[in-house]
């Protein structure tokens, strides 16, 4: 089997999609650190946090001696009139991977989290009273579909969803909903610990429930102190996050070494990535990355 690969990504230097007050390092201390840190892959980050020219992208990754192995785009799926912009940012970008050479990336696709207030302001609590109906499930799963199906088309990327707090696919049943509701063949699962924990689940369980449809995973940590805190003081997303909800790997409650044993046990020969998602400014980025990194050594990854 081929040995399981380990990356990190801008996200955990605080290079967030949102669109937040206070900057995140630049694109050469994150890859920089990435390097130092022991990883062999990054993602993206968003459209110009890294450079958008091809030849220039492929020069600064390979300096670093890392591979690119994704690149992460929201769309308001539940939005029908977002899904045109949506297809042509994803295809956009997987543009740019193919002329940099990157033909093995992911498009990995998620709602545009943190832009609905209900959802953003109870993230952590969600309720089935505050999920999609089934007209809303049929367009949020079509556009999903839509932009797998033009990325797969025009430049044969795979997609992969990434579920996520603070948009529409937070929750287990949410996420069961919607790979009910989508093509197995076109839109493969990027399964987050972190986030499936966040969203009320048990990782382990998610993951054996899911494996068929797992093309790419993310291992990040969950706090549940900080999040018993959330939902003692109504924090919304971003204060859990600001409060350290996902940290350092080990110092949570995800079974990283159970979930490694059932990637295993599936042959999943594909890569992990590291992501402690923090603030712009928060924290120290680097000594978390390397204290993630050690604690995978220690997995024997």
């Amino acid at each position: 089997m081929e040995k399981i690969k380990i990356a990190n990504a801008p996200c955990s230097w605080g290079a967030l999609e949102f669109d937040l007050d206070t900057p995140p390092p630049t694109h050469l201390q994150v890859l920089a650190e990435i390097q130092e840190t022991g990883y062999s892959g990054t993602e993206l980050g968003d459209w110009g946090f890294m450079p958008t020219e091809p030849a220039a992208l492929r020069s600064i990754v390979d300096k670093h001696r890392l591979d690119m192995i994704g690149a992460f785009i929201p769309v308001a799926l539940a939005d029908a009139s977002a899904h045109a912009q949506g297809i042509n940012n994803a295809l956009r970008v997987a543009r740019l991977l193919i002329e940099a050479g990157y033909s093995d990336a992911f498009i990995v696709l998620a709602d545009e989290n943190g832009t609905n207030p209900n959802r953003t302001r109870n993230a952590g609590r969600i309720t089935p009273a505050q999920s999609l109906n089934e007209q809303q499930w049929h367009t949020f799963a079509a556009g999903a579909n839509n932009v797998a199906q033009a990325v797969k088309s025009e430049y044969g990327l795979r997609t992969v969803f990434h579920h996520h707090g603070a948009g529409f696919v937070e929750t287990p049943d949410e996420l069961d909903q919607l790979m009910a509701w989508t093509d197995p063949n076109l839109l493969g699962l990027c399964f987050d610990t972190g986030h499936y924990a966040f969203g009320g689940g048990d990782p382990v369980a998610g993951l054996e429930k899911h494996l068929d449809r797992v093309w790419h995973v993310h291992f990040k940590d969950y706090a549940p102190q900080v999040g018993n805190n959330a939902a003692e003081h109504n924090w919304d997303y971003f204060d859990a996050v600001r409060n350290g909800i996902f940290c350092e790997l080990g110092k949570g409650n995800v079974d990283f070494a159970q979930i490694l044993n059932l990637l295993k046990q599936h042959q999943y020969a594909g890569w992990i990535v590291v992501e402690q998602d923090v603030l712009p400014g928060m924290g120290t980025p680097k000594a978390y990355a390397q204290h993630n990194r050690d604690f995978l050594r220690k997995l024997g990854i």
